[in-house]
C-alpha cells in the first residue's frame, strides 16, 4: 500500500439536466490544484436523486458513460459517483468506478431507499465488490447502505498476515439535511467498527423535490476521527491517506480476531 490521495467533490447537482451537470462537475474535478489518484463525487451527479428514471437514465454505451471516461482520462484519476444506469431493461443507482485508461468497475446500490419509493422503480444489487487502486482495497456504497452494517462488515481475509477486506469504505451519497445527525454518526460508526477510513461524499443545495442537503462531506479515520469535514457549501477537499496509520491501528487493536462469523445472503 501506498500513500493514497483523495478528493472529494461537495457539489448542488442540477435537477434532471445532465448537460448541465457534466459542464458543473468537469469544472469541478479539473479546478483542483493537487493530483489524486481518487476523485469521488456524489450519488446521481448527472440527475439528482429522482424515481423519474425514464428521464434521468444513460446506458451502459450512452453519453453519460463516454463523458465520465473522458474526465477521468482527462484528470488522469479514478472518479467514482453513482448515476441512474438503465441495463438491459432494468433500472439501478449504479456507482461507477471509472480508471483514467477508460477501464469500468461498478457496483449496484443494494439498499433502495422505501421512504421514497426508490425500490419500486430500481433494481437493487446483490455482488458486494472491492476495487483497487495503488494497494488499497476499497468498497464503495451508495447513500441508504450506511445504514446497514453487516453489508459492509469488514473481516480478516484467510491467514492472520493477510490483511482484511478492504481498507477503505466509500459512501456517495443525496442524504437530506433533516438526516445529517445520523448521516455524521453512521460514518464515524462505519469507520470504527471496520477498522478503516471512510469517507462520505454528499450532495448541497435544495433538489426538485424540494429537499434540502447539508453536505457534510468527510474523511473518518479508524479511530472514527474526522480528518476532513465539510459543511453545507459546495467545496473541493483533497486529503491523502497514510496506510501506516492504518496498519499500525490493526496491529494494536485487533478487534477483527474477536468478531462474528456470519454470512450476508447476496
Amino acid at each position: 500500500m501506498q500513500a493514497l490521495t483523495v478528493s472529494l467533490i461537495q457539489g448542488d447537482t442540477r435537477w434532471l439536466d445532465s448537460e448541465a451537470n457534466q459542464r458543473y462537475y468537469r469544472e469541478r474535478v479539473l479546478s483542483l490544484e493537487t493530483k489524486s489518484d481518487l476523485i469521488v463525487l456524489p450519488e446521481t451527479f448527472l440527475s439528482g436523486f429522482t424515481n423519474d428514471v425514464l428521464h434521468a437514465s444513460s446506458p451502459m454505451d450512452g453519453a453519460g458513460l463516454t463523458w465520465l471516461a473522458s474526465l477521468a482520462a482527462e484528470a488522469r484519476a479514478v472518479v467514482a459517483g453513482s448515476l441512474v444506469v438503465v441495463d438491459a431493461g432494468k433500472y439501478y443507482n449504479r456507482l461507477l468506478w471509472m480508471r483514467p485508461d477508460g477501464h469500468l468497475n461498478y457496483y449496484d446500490k443494494r439498499h433502495l431507499f422505501r421512504m421514497s419509493g426508490e425500490h419500486q422503480h430500481y433494481t437493487a444489487g446483490s455482488a458486494l465488490p472491492v476495487f483497487q487502486v495503488k494497494g488499497w482495497k476499497i468498497l464503495p456504497q451508495v447513500c441508504y447502505d450506511l445504514r446497514f452494517p453487516a453489508w459492509s462488515r469488514n473481516r480478516a481475509n484467510q491467514g492472520a498476515q493477510v490483511g482484511m477486506e478492504y481498507d477503505l469504505v466509500v459512501y456517495v451519497a443525496n442524504w437530506p439535511a433533516a438526516r445529517r445527525h445520523a448521516w455524521r454518526t453512521l460514518l464515524r460508526a462505519r469507520a470504527i467498527e471496520n477498522l478503516s477510513y471512510c469517507i462520505g461524499v454528499n450532495r448541497v443545495g435544495t433538489d426538485g423535490n424540494g429537499l434540502a442537503y447539508s453536505g457534510d462531506s468527510a474523511v473518518i479515520d479508524p479511530l472514527g476521527e474526522a480528518l476532513v469535514e465539510l459543511g453545507a457549501v459546495e467545496e473541493n477537499v483533497t486529503v491523502t491517506l497514510d496506510p501506516d496509520v492504518l496498519l499500525k491501528h490493526r496491529e494494536r487493536f485487533p478487534a477483527w480476531m474477536d468478531a462474528d462469523h456470519f454470512v450476508v445472503q447476496h
